[in-house]
C-alpha cells in the first residue's frame, strides 16, 4: 500500500461516545494494541489511541469495521497514517 491508498479512506470513520463510558467507531481496519488503560486501533483516518481505565473491547466486528469499547475513556489521539521515519539516523538520513 503506497503513501497516498494510507491517505484515501475505504469507507466511513465514525466515532460515537456515550458519558465517556462507551464508544462506538466504524472505519476500524485493525487493532494493533490492547490493555486496561491504552487501544491502539487503525482506522480510516489514521492511528487512534484511546487512553482511559478499565478499557474493554465488548464487540470487534472486522468484517464491517466496527468496534464497541467501554470503560472510562479519558484521553483520543489521532496520528497520521503516513508512517515518518522516527530514530535519529532516519531523519538525519532524509
Amino acid at each position: 500500500m503506497n503513501d497516498r491508498e494510507m491517505l484515501q479512506p475505504r469507507a466511513a470513520h465514525n466515532v460515537i461516545m456515550e458519558n465517556r463510558r462507551v464508544m462506538s467507531l466504524s472505519g476500524v481496519r485493525d487493532v494493533d494494541s490492547f490493555d486496561e488503560q491504552t487501544v491502539v486501533v487503525l482506522t480510516e483516518m489514521g492511528e487512534l489511541t484511546i487512553r482511559g481505565v478499565k478499557l474493554h473491547i465488548s464487540r470487534l466486528d472486522q468484517d464491517t469495521g466496527e468496534m464497541l469499547l467501554d470503560g472510562e475513556i479519558s484521553e483520543l489521539i489521532y496520528s497520521d497514517a503516513v508512517d515518518e521515519p522516527k530514530g535519529f539516523f532516519a531523519r538525519l538520513f532524509r
